[in-house]
């Protein structure tokens, strides 16, 4: 009887790193982009309606929730579907496998959708937080463990995964755009439940297309989780997993009980602010440990040194971008003139502004950092970060002029839209700098044995990001205007300092990363 390996191994002609059939990458990279695709589709087109959604009025068909718990509830949200990718990675690496995590992921984000758009029939809260909660776990078995597989398609490194990882952003922006056109204009002039639902139709394709796709073009790749040669302690560790993850589920189950019929009320605001100290604390542990105790090699040590580094200032740079569905969301339904002609532009539109820039300028960043390669010019990671720090940082620069406008004008004034167009370009320049560079970083320097979970300390620094915007959108509010131009100020400082003080690391980063080997920054 032929192995699943040997089995999925056969459908390919050649191996998944030598392929060039997709735009001269792996055919691999085109299930993994379509996938990612629309998994992104279905999360970003989800995304921006949720605070609308939550703050409009109960006649208007939504929650009629305060505006700061709202934007809290969202952080919190984004925050866990990134601090799920922890476990998530682990789950895969030490039970799963990282082809069968992906698909229990996608399964469990179209439940999510699903009962979300399905919470109007029931009349009560409780589906759409159930909902919620689904695509946390879902997300968390997907994210870090596609794009650890994305990695995996160039064994040989270097500027052809970079390059490879820039088109996969691309697909991850393409889904982004439409889902939040598409969403959108279902949600704000359909009803709230349309835009949902079509949200939940892209994880659905999504879905179809890993499962048809992925054993014709990923050969052997991630089908089997990392195992302990000594067979007794693979059982044992097996079992670990399968009792820790029966616990969390119970416990997760046991809380939403508790919250639903109302034993235990919850303040958004509150915990998302536990939320931030716990785990920035659990990442300090976390790479405490694995430097200590993780049986790593002096070269390895040092790669993880790195990681770190990257980590805090991500977590920078996140807490400014992700900002996007929060305070810049509220900032383009409250105070920015979306009229053109008779048509008012649905304000989550806006959250395609980014995205559209993606797909637009990944094409030129691929290049650019290809031609570089081929003249021997290779920028440090740790050169890009800074240089994405900076650009964001300009990009809420601008968003301080635009509050200023709207301080000195009054309840009611509103500013041209291409304020918010020129901050996003800002933003996304950063973006491209950082984000996929941050993707590519983790998957050659994170040791061998570690790099699902490495893949989820990545994620980690995006929800910490996630958490800190999440109490900042409440500040947008045109009963306190005043609030706005501190944000925008803070936000700005923050992003600068950071820029400037990685910065001063690079040379520093270079010349511990000189005595590794096979690794480049």
């Amino acid at each position: 009887m032929t192995s699943p390996v040997n089995a999925g191994a056969t459908t390919l002609d050649q191996p998944p790193s030598l392929d060039r059939r997709f735009f001269g990458h792996p055919r691999g990279l085109a299930t993994l982009f379509f996938t990612e695709m629309w998994e992104r589709f279905s999360y970003y087109g989800l995304r921006p309606l949720l605070v609308l959604f939550m703050t409009a009025a109960l006649a208007s068909g939504g929650f009629g929730f305060d505006r700061t718990e709202a934007s809290a509830i969202v952080g919190i949200y984004a925050a866990s579907v990134y601090l799920a990718s922890l476990p998530g990675g682990w789950v895969a690496d030490r039970l799963l496998g990282l082809r069968r995590a992906i698909q229990f992921g996608a399964v469990f984000i179209s439940a999510g959708h699903i009962s979300i758009a399905l919470s109007a029939l029931a009349g009560s809260k409780l589906p759409f937080f159930l909902g919620l909660i689904l695509i946390v776990i879902g997300t968390g078995l997907l994210k870090p463990n596609i794009s650890a597989i994305v990695g995996d398609l160039y064994p040989e490194g270097g500027a052809r995964r970079d390059a490879g990882f820039a088109i996969f952003y691309m697909g991850i922006n393409i889904g982004a755009t439409v889902g939040q056109i598409v969403t959108g204009v279902l949600g704000e002039k359909v009803g709230w439940h349309w835009g949902f639902g079509a949200a939940g139709v892209g994880m659905l394709l999504g879905l179809l297309v890993y499962t048809l796709r992925a054993p014709r073009t990923l050969g052997s790749i991630g089908l089997e989780p990392t195992r302990d040669p000594d067979a007794e302690r693979q059982g044992r560790q097996e079992r670990n997993v399968k009792l820790t993850v029966a616990i969390g589920l119970g416990a997760l189950a046991l809380a939403i009980v508790l919250v639903a019929t109302g034993f235990v009320t919850v303040s958004a605001s509150a915990i998302a602010e536990s939320m931030t100290y716990v785990l920035v604390g659990t990442a300090v542990l976390y790479f405490a440990y694995i430097f200590a105790a993780g049986g790593l090699t002096s070269d390895e040590k040092k790669r993880v040194v790195v990681i770190f580094v990257l980590f805090l200032f991500a977590a920078v740079f996140w807490a400014a971008f992700e900002q996007a569905p929060t305070s810049l969301n509220l900032f383009a339904r409250d105070f920015t003139d979306r009229q053109i002609g008779g048509f008012e532009v649905p304000s989550t539109w806006f959250q395609s502004v980014n995205s559209g820039f993606i797909i637009l300028l990944s094409p030129v960043f691929a290049a650019l950092w290809m031609t570089l390669g081929r003249r021997g010019i290779d920028l440090s990671s740790p050169a890009k970060f800074a240089m994405g720090l900076l650009l964001a940082g300009i990009g809420f620069w601008m968003m301080i002029g635009a509050a200023n406008i709207i301080l000195e004008g009054g309840p009611g004034t509103r500013v041209s839209a291409w304020w918010l167009v020129g901050s996003y370009f800002f933003q996304t320049l950063g973006e491209l700098f950082l984000s996929p560079v941050g993707l590519s970083s983790m998957t050659k320097l994170s040791p061998r044995k570690y790099v699902g979970q490495m893949m989820g300390i990545w994620f980690l620094a995006t929800a910490v990001g996630n958490l800190i915007a999440g109490l900042a959108g409440g500040h947008i509010d045109p009963e306190r205007l005043e609030q706005m131009p501190r944000l925008f100020t803070i936000t700005t400082v923050f992003l600068m300092a950071a820029a400037a003080v990685l910065a001063l690391l690079i040379v520093p980063i270079r010349r511990m990363m000189a005595t590794t080997r096979n690794t480049q920054l």
